[in-house]
């Protein structure tokens, strides 16, 4: 997340700049490019806001969330039976649901997920133990899975 943050800090002050350049000034009534940077600027500065807040709840979470728990919850490693083969874990966090990462284990390759409880599959997890079958519909479509690991 601070290399998303290093970045979105880059796009956010090119975006300022940017909005504030003389080749933005309008020429006419229809020009509209300044306006649309300033947008832009105040869309990647509220972006940046967002991940430090993200960066600072997730250092906040204490050491012991982070440890091997019988129930799944803030701070649970979760893997669904059918994700097995694609290594896809999901790291239970109180912000940043969404957010996607790989990380090398042991020279294996782990597709990780972070998913809040507020989403469909962290409130199917909630309070879940290892073999718990979950439910979640999602549309139409309902989907069963079990869960066969948590750390």
């Amino acid at each position: 997340m601070k290399k998303e943050l290093s970045l979105t800090l880059i796009a956010a002050n090119n975006a300022h700049k940017a909005a504030t350049d003389d080749q933005s000034v309008a020429e006419t009534q229809y020009d509209t490019l300044a306006i649309e940077q300033s947008y832009l600027a105040e869309g990647q500065s509220r972006r940046v806001d967002e991940i430090k807040y993200a960066i600072k709840r997730l250092q906040s979470i204490p050491p012991e969330a982070l440890t091997t728990k019988l129930k799944i919850n803030i701070g649970s490693v979760v893997q669904l039976e059918k994700d097995i083969d694609k290594q896809q874990w999901f790291f239970l966090a109180p912000v940043a649901g969404g957010y996607r990462c790989k990380l090398t284990v042991q020279d294996n390759t782990i597709n990780m997920v972070v998913i809040t409880p507020e989403s469909p599959l962290g409130k199917a997890m909630m309070n879940k133990q290892l073999d718990d079958e979950i439910n979640i519909k999602i549309t139409e479509k309902r989907i069963v899975d079990f869960i066969t690991s948590v750390i």
